[in-house]
């Protein structure tokens, strides 16, 4: 139904932009915190039982000290306590086995499907589902959607878009998305697709953070295939190597030792800079960004308020179903009565009503 009324919304010429922006946010599932086990959690949780059971033996040590009747009343007290301690460590490590045979190491006890994720608050963290979305900038339908188990968003983008572009049924699309959708090989996907991407790219370089040049400070020169460093000397073409499938070419200089620039550069004998085959396409993708960084604003207020529509009308608890297949049914129904309620709005309802009965 919900790929239904996109053909709909097609047919009344409501993607004419083929802009989208892509998003995903966290949804809770029906399972609470506690009822799911990662190896950080399954060692928090052992250890705290073992802290409790060395503080009741503790007691129980002092009880013996006590006059008879008041230390029978706390041993017989005390043991019942060690007992149902001990009965849940059991359960644990029975539950840690059933943790460690699953793939991402990771067991939900209510909902199987639900997974233990990341949030954007610090130290937050919510199990339920990653709910992939795609929004037309123009009108702010969800153009398709996504439910996954998945806590990042790094492999994300290539799918959402392809998934896009078939459903807004345009030969070309731009799609925008922010820097959790960053990752080299999901560009060049939607590069070879025809698929126009904004994507920032992470600032994860360890030199910026210790102050020095990043990556960015050595311009790349393709005639040449050499890299200029910011002391103006050239890095150039050393060897090509294979790291988990990617082809890298390095580069580096014979000069560094005698640079003025050393200690603002790298604390080793050269500045090595390492090239992915295709870095071609990730520069042409910042280069997109910095002579139109408004694409980035467009993305904000497009993809983040059909998010908190939806969470608004579901409520503190969200996902009512369990496993992925049924979360995914409803997800399908909050979508596609978030895409009526949209349209309702651009149309009108009887115009609506008289081209669906049409």
């Amino acid at each position: 139904m919900c790929r239904e009324f996109i053909v709909l919304c097609r047919q009344f010429n409501l993607f004419s932009k083929a802009i989208v922006a892509i998003d995903g946010s966290k949804f809770k599932a029906v399972n609470n915190r506690n009822k799911n086990f990662t190896r950080s959690k399954m060692k928090r949780r052992m250890e705290q039982i073992e802290k409790s059971l060395d503080r009741y033996f503790a007691q129980l040590d002092r009880a013996d000290k006590e006059e008879p009747s008041i230390a029978e009343a706390k041993e017989t007290r005390l043991k019942e306590k060690i007992a149902a301690l001990k009965e849940k460590m059991r359960e644990l490590k029975k539950l840690e086995v059933q943790m460690l045979e699953t793939p991402d190491k990771q067991i939900s006890l209510t909902d199987p499907d639900a997974r233990s994720m990341a949030t954007s608050g610090k130290g937050s963290g919510v199990v339920g589902y990653n709910v992939q979305t795609v929004v037309d900038a123009e009108h702010h339908l969800i153009v398709t959607h996504e439910v996954t188990n998945v806590g990042n968003d790094r492999s994300q983008l290539s799918n959402m878009a392809k998934q896009a572009r078939t459903a807004m049924d345009s030969e070309e699309l731009t799609a925008v998305a922010d820097r959790g959708y960053f990752k080299g090989e999901e560009i060049l996907a939607c590069h070879e697709a025809g698929i126009t991407t904004y994507v920032p790219k992470p600032q994860t370089s360890g030199s910026q953070a210790a102050g020095r040049f990043g990556k960015q400070d050595f311009h790349y020169v393709p005639e040449k295939d050499v890299y200029r460093c910011p002391a103006g000397e050239e890095l150039i073409w050393r060897q090509t190597t294979e790291e988990k499938g990617q082809k890298l070419h390095r580069y580096w200089s014979s000069n560094c030792q005698s640079c003025s620039l050393k200690q603002q550069c790298t604390p080793s004998k050269q500045r090595r800079v390492t090239r992915w085959e295709h870095e071609a396409v990730l520069e042409a993708v910042q280069e997109r960004l910095e002579q139109d960084p408004g694409k980035m604003r467009i993305r904000k207020s497009t993809v983040e308020h059909p998010f908190g529509t939806i969470k608004a009308w579901m409520g503190a608890t969200h996902f009512q179903t369990k496993t992925l297949k049924r979360v995914s049914t409803e997800m399908s129904l909050h979508v596609l009565a978030y895409n009526l309620k949209r349209v309702m709005n651009i149309m009108g309802i009887r115009p609506l009503i008289e081209a669906m009965q049409a």
